[in-house]
């Protein structure tokens, strides 16, 4: 390969299409194509175009090297799922398998090879927008998901990625979640065992499951930017863990080093880029531009070159592109299926919380019932970073489906304000509508514009006079429930005391009015837990349940409160808590019990595990299902541990009056810990560590393992 064509390995650019073909920057994709300069082309799809583009690079270049198609396909490509976070409130992994292996097949008949996906930044800040595009708040969770998601696109081969699956994208290496005050893009600064801890394993997990590439964060992480931190790249990720694949940049990553005053020009970030371990660059142009010169100038070893090359080459071949560069045009998928709508409602059930309710769900059937609020007849239910098939298969409202399942009830629509809350002018009709119906449910929450990327708001209660509205409503007597429509935790008003019931529904996709009327008529038990704790107020965040111990822990009956880790103005702890969800049964918790009480600390560094295990019986009125989990605390330690570790969760259903023993296996990972040390240090040390059953992060039940 010649020095040019090596470079064009590195390019990747961004259709738009806007110029029409053989004009501007379509011609230039092409010529580039042509000329072998181009290794990547993303946001484009459809058959013929990239079949189109695909017979330039492949029978027009001089080496026919095939181009590889990138998309950011989130939680659906003509089917959308729920967004990431509610399928992380499902505590089920087939959820997230099933939207992957939708999405993969949807998209590779399309000609995307490549998805940007999963993003599994943990996310500890629900002002920070693409919350709604992460699995939440636990590192334990997020890894257990990120996982799921990469055998889901990629299938279970560790090498070849078949036709009909694509390659998975593990993204934003790394802590791009732990931005200050939650702001898009800003500074993180993490202790190596918070880095260790908290961060990095869930892009250990997706490494491990095969994930074909990674891309680099926007962020600087202790004053260095992702795109230029070799520490991370190359030793963390590519030395310390064998990564083979390419490393991407962010959409102009490169370029905004110099933004980032950590390079002086475009040629300077070139050499520390490619030099930290960047392969392949994004959008802007600053590889293709100044490596030959920097290596003419011995500033950049061809060495690193010939790597970087390498591993997008491989990635190639892993897709089996040069074998099959083309997609079958007659089998592009054009249409959600009616199959993959029903896996995308099956889904959305799944992944709704029910947060409260003292009897009114599930609705009777027969009954009037009104529906208010801005979302009960709105489409907005895709979520951010939707796919294309949000644009082309409208959702299926809450009206629509509550219509569906109410048996022929009748059903009065009013909105009572608008998605931002601006026009109040419709409160009294909604108002009406709920005194004169048997029963009432106001469907509030965030347009999906207000989550995602760019989305940070410093504010995260309801938009405008959504509370007013549901204030109103409270104010009538009647008994109401509320559905959430929602990419993130919201801090909920004073109306909450009010309702009967609260549904978390999330962005629930495509199918998600169905969903919703599923649930609130009973049809599918909710049974979706917390993936990241509600605050009481906005001002109360960062409140994740797994908060390091403290010196002055604020505890019921401590003689002088004032002096506890707590706010004067606010009662300590979240509204609700990662893990909290209810179920249209109950459930009751037998003793947790360990196989063996003690076991040594040399033992499990060795491979040794314990097995803690717990008896759940169903003593509700129907069959329901519920999570159990695991946590650990390790009390004494010599670096402060959190509270509690979610080490384990198991997804059961039940029948009327049935029981079973839930079963987990524990071992170092489970029982260690990250030092500060330089490069980090993972020990495990003598010491009795506490290990909580139950079906939330707060569950009583315990035993202790004792570690010599």
């Amino acid at each position: 390969m010649s020095l040019a064509e090596k470079l064009g390995q590195l390019q990747q650019f961004a259709w738009t299409g806007d110029t029409g073909p053989g004009q501007g920057q379509a011609a230039q994709v092409r010529d580039m194509a042509r000329a072998g300069r181009l290794g990547s082309v993303l946001n484009v799809y459809g058959a013929a175009l990239t079949n189109e583009l695909q017979r330039v690079a492949v029978e027009e270049s001089r080496l026919g090297i095939p181009l590889v198609f990138g998309l950011d396909v989130v939680h659906g490509f003509l089917t959308t799922f729920p967004i990431p976070l509610a399928q992380a409130a499902s505590f089920d992994t087939g959820v997230a398998e099933r939207d992957t292996e939708v999405s993969a097949r949807e998209a590779r008949s399309s000609g995307v090879h490549w998805v940007f996906s999963p993003m599994m930044d943990v996310a500890r800040d629900p002002r920070w927008g693409r919350i709604s595009e992460s699995f939440g708040e636990d590192p334990y969770l997020t890894a257990v998901f990120a996982a799921a998601k990469v055998r889901g696109y990629q299938g279970p081969d560790g090498a070849a990625i078949p036709p009909g699956k694509v390659a998975a994208c593990a993204k934003h290496f790394a802590a791009y979640g732990a931005v200050e005050g939650g702001r898009e893009y800003n500074t993180v600064d993490l202790s190596e065992s918070r880095l260790r801890a908290v961060h990095l394993p869930p892009f250990r997990a997706a490494v491990d499951a095969g994930a074909a590439t990674v891309m680099a964060a926007f962020t600087a992480m202790n004053g260095v930017p992702a795109h230029g931190d070799r520490r991370a790249l190359t030793g963390v990720l590519k030395d310390g863990w064998g990564f083979s694949g390419p490393v991407v940049s962010d959409w102009t990553g490169v370029a905004e080093l110099v933004a980032h005053g950590f390079a002086a020009d475009a040629r300077d970030a070139a050499r520390l880029a490619l030099g930290a371990g960047v392969d392949m660059e994004m959008v802007s142009t600053c590889f293709a531009d100044h490596a030959e010169r920097l290596l003419a100038d011995g500033r950049l070893a061809r060495e690193r070159l010939d790597d970087a090359v390498a591993r997008v080459l491989r990635l190639k071949f892993r897709l089996g592109l040069f074998e099959r560069p083309y997609c079958d045009g007659h089998g592009e998928v054009t249409i959600s299926s009616a199959g993959d709508r029903r896996a995308a409602r099956r889904a959305a059930g799944r992944c709704m919380v029910l947060l409260k309710n003292d009897g009114l769900l599930p609705l009777v059937g027969g009954r009037s019932i009104a529906l208010v609020g801005p979302f009960a007849e709105s489409q907005d239910l895709h979520g951010a970073w939707a796919g294309p098939g949000a644009g082309r298969f409208p959702a299926v409202t809450v009206a629509q489906g509550v219509r569906e399942a109410a048996g022929g009830a009748e059903v009065v629509c009013a909105r009572g304000v608008d998605p931002e809350g601006r026009d109040v002018s419709g409160v009294p009709a909604a108002v009406a509508a709920v005194e004169a119906a048997d029963a009432a449910v106001v469907v509030v929450g965030e347009p999906s514009h207000l989550s995602g990327e760019g989305g940070s708001r410093s504010d995260l209660g309801l938009p405008g006079a959504q509370d007013a509205l549901v204030a109103a409503v409270a104010a009538t007597g009647r008994p109401f429930a509320v559905v959430l429509v929602c990419g993130r935790p919201l801090a909920l008003g004073p109306w909450l005391d009010a309702a009967s019931a609260v549904l978390v529904a999330w962005h629930p996709g495509a199918e998600g009015g169905r969903a919703v009327a599923d649930v609130l008529f009973g049809d599918v038990d909710p049974s979706g837990r917390l993936p990241v704790s509600f605050p009481r107020v906005t001002g109360q965040v960062p409140v994740h349940y797994d908060h390091e111990s403290t010196g002055r822990p604020c505890e019921p009956g401590r003689s002088n409160p004032r002096y506890g880790s707590r706010y004067l103005d606010l009662e300590n702890g979240p509204r609700f808590a990662f893990g909290h969800g209810l179920s249209y049964t109950t459930f009751r918790y037998g003793e947790p019990s360990l196989d063996v009480p003690a076991v040594s600390a040399e033992e499990i560094r060795a491979g040794a595990t314990v097995e803690a295990s717990v008896r759940v019986t169903n003593t509700g009125e129907r069959e329901g299902d519920e999570v159990v989990q695991l946590y650990v605390h390790d009390r004494v330690a010599s670096l402060v541990q959190p509270v509690r570790r979610l080490r384990g969760f198991r997804r059961i259903t039940l029948p009327v009056g049935g029981s079973t023993t839930v079963r987990f296996t524990l071992g170092a990972d489970d029982l260690g810990f990250w030092t500060n040390a330089a490069g980090g240090e993972f020990l495990v040390e003598p010491g009795e560590t506490d290990v909580y059953l139950g079906g939330g992060s707060s569950a009583p039940g315990r035993c202790t393992l004792t570690v010599t």
